[in-house]
């Protein structure tokens, strides 16, 4: 009887820390925020900013503020440009705001702005 029980609990004890483990590494609340609002991220996409150190907020976020206002930015590029040293924000505000105006600055010409050191979004306006 002892070992039956024991039998159960092992395995339950087993997937309850695999599952932990999983959502330490999954930010499982910003990849649902995501989904709803209509961006594709896949949730290793997700772990592998988590190994390779990035905030995965200052990826998501910026990227749906992004295809709501119509842009054409991925994860990969705000990745880069996070990782090269730029403020990935002040980047989509620039953007959001040169699409508004019409005018014609690609994601390349507002990231190497701000790598100079300018401020994207006040050149933009």
């Amino acid at each position: 009887m002892g070992f039956d029980i024991l039998a159960l609990i092992v395995p339950i004890i087993l997937i309850l820390v695999v599952v932990v483990i999983f959502l330490s590494f999954v930010p499982l609340g910003l990849w649902i925020s995501a989904i709803s609002a209509g961006v594709k991220v896949s949730i290793f996409s997700l772990v592998g900013m988590r190994l390779r150190r990035v905030r995965a907020d200052k990826i998501i976020r910026p990227l749906i503020k992004a295809q709501k206002a119509g842009m054409n930015v991925n994860a990969n590029q705000l990745e880069s440009h996070l990782l090269s040293g730029g403020r990935v924000d002040n980047v989509v505000d620039a953007l959001i705001a040169a699409h508004r105006a019409n005018l014609d600055l690609s994601f390349e010409r507002a990231a190497a702005i701000d790598l100079a050191g300018r401020h994207v979004f006040e050149a933009v306006r």
